[in-house]
């Protein structure tokens, strides 16, 4: 049974978590990242510009509100200071004053005086209070015959308030030319953001569209070619196209290591291979035609070349298998006592030793890691110098501070050869005319790779071949 949150259903269709997310999102799904950016960019643009202009047009609001609030007062005070007053104020004054839409009012006991009527129309609270001394002035905006007045009021003396009140529609004016402007400067502003936006989306996008185009060529023909680099080492899309190329290199050496593995192997499994066919062919003449019989000594002979090419075959698979087990030390290791691994190893060897002498001295050592795998190793390094041993020599074995050094009294190594003895199939031109597939030292430079050690080969001037085979102390191997 499938589970619920899986993201695609096993015949392909679209899961349950991703149809829902196509049900939330149905644009932002099919939308190009190019895309995407813009409109975030958009998005923010018109976002701040919109908290801008509400900004302006409140506190611009509020600097006409006050500068009109100033100077009503100041008028009302300099009218409360020269005597005026409605009842006082002729007729021509108060047309003068309506002209310019000013309306000059008193309130004296909570009541409203104007130059011809006296009424018990009821007036704001604020105005009651100002007359009352309980607040010297106030300010509001009401609306007078549908007209938007501001009205401030100013103490004119015990139980009275002087208020004016002045029509707004100039003010209102300006404040709706504010308004248009900053609406027009904001579309502006989005649509000017938007095309930045896509701009600079697919430019800067331009290197990943670069890298998606090199992928798509990779998976459609196989061929790891490095994309151009551009920009600053600190630009992450620059930083990411180099790690694509590393990527690609490493890709790319991995695929020729494989070849090559593969080219090696083919070569290397010819010769045995046409040998058992030899061998078994003559045989099956010899069957098949009775004047082509093989005495008991030939048969012997090629039965026995037989076992030993199917010896050397299965050693070489043996060897391409170990490898091709490129892996990470991650399978099964354990606590262990090196001494007990190159005891095995040399158990394992002394039957092919001959009439050699195998002079071990080993310390305790103990590391982390596969006993089989280093027993392999240990064995490959011994069964190397016994072939290179002359008969009756000596093979000298020490393990002293996680430092195992096996030395022959063979030929030794050409220093040119040096470099390349732990290679895959790499073999010396003497080693060409002797058994081995030329595995055994590069099992051993991967066994000490992957426990986190190193190995090396010298031939020093007194003769022989010296391979120190070194590992990490149990706490410092690797997890």
């Amino acid at each position: 049974m499938s589970e619920p949150d899986r993201t695609d259903a096993p015949d392909g269709r679209p899961g349950v978590m991703d149809a829902a997310r196509r049900r939330i999102h149905p644009f932002t799904a099919r939308a190009s990242l190019a895309l995407r950016v813009a409109l975030l960019t958009t998005g923010a643009v018109a976002a701040v510009l919109a908290v801008a202009s509400a900004t302006v047009y409140i506190t611009v609001r509020a600097e006409l509100e006050d500068s009109l609030d100033a100077s009503l007062i100041k008028r009302a005070d300099a009218a409360v200071a020269a005597g005026y007053s409605p009842s006082t104020m002729s007729a021509a004054d108060t047309d003068l004053l309506a002209v310019f839409g000013i309306r000059f009012i008193s309130v004296e006991g909570g009541r409203i005086f104007t130059r011809q009527t006296q009424t018990n129309v009821p007036f704001d609270e604020r105005e009651i209070q100002v007359s009352l001394g309980e607040e010297k002035t106030s300010q509001r905006t009401a609306r007078i015959a549908g007209v938007p007045y501001r009205i401030v009021a100013v103490q004119a003396g015990p139980g009275q308030a002087l208020v004016l009140a002045q029509s707004m529609e100039s003010t209102q004016r300006s404040l709706e030319r504010l308004k248009v402007i900053l609406l027009l400067t904001s579309a502006v502003g989005i649509l000017v953001a938007g095309v930045a936006g896509w701009v600079v989306a697919t430019n800067g996008l331009r290197p990943v569209r670069r890298l998606t185009a090199a992928t798509e060529r990779v998976a459609r023909t196989a061929q790891l070619e490095p994309i151009e680099v551009t920009g600053s080492e600190h630009d992450e899309l620059a930083r990411l196209t180099s790690s694509f190329n590393q990527m690609m290199l490493a890709l790319d050496a991995s695929q020729q290591r494989q070849r090559q593995l593969v080219a090696d192997a083919g070569h290397e499994l010819r010769t045995p291979l046409t040998s058992l066919r030899t061998n078994i062919e003559l045989l099956g003449q010899a069957t098949e035609r009775s004047d082509r019989e093989l005495s008991i000594e030939q048969r012997r002979e090629i039965m026995d070349d037989v076992r030993a090419q199917l010896g050397e075959l299965t050693t070489l698979v043996g060897d391409l298998v170990e490898l091709a087990r490129d892996e990470p030390l991650h399978r099964a290791p354990e606590p262990l006592d090196l001494v007990d691994v190159v005891e095995q190893a040399v158990e394992r060897v002394r039957p092919r030793a001959g009439r050699l002498v195998l002079d071990v001295r080993l310390e305790p050592w103990d590391v982390i890691g596969e006993a089989h795998v280093l027993e392999r190793a240990v064995t490959n390094l011994l069964d190397n110098a016994v072939k290179w041993s002359p008969e009756g020599g000596t093979v000298t074995v020490r393990l002293s501070d996680g430092v195992l050094t096996v030395r022959d009294e063979g030929p030794g190594i050409a220093a040119e050869d040096l470099p390349h003895v732990f290679e895959r199939f790499f073999r010396s031109t003497e080693a060409r005319t002797m058994p081995g597939s030329g595995l055994g030292l590069s099992i051993v430079h991967q066994a000490a790779v992957r426990h986190g050690g190193s190995v090396r080969a010298e031939s020093p001037a007194s003769g022989g071949t010296v391979v120190t085979f070194e590992l990490p102390a149990a706490d410092a191997s690797p997890a």
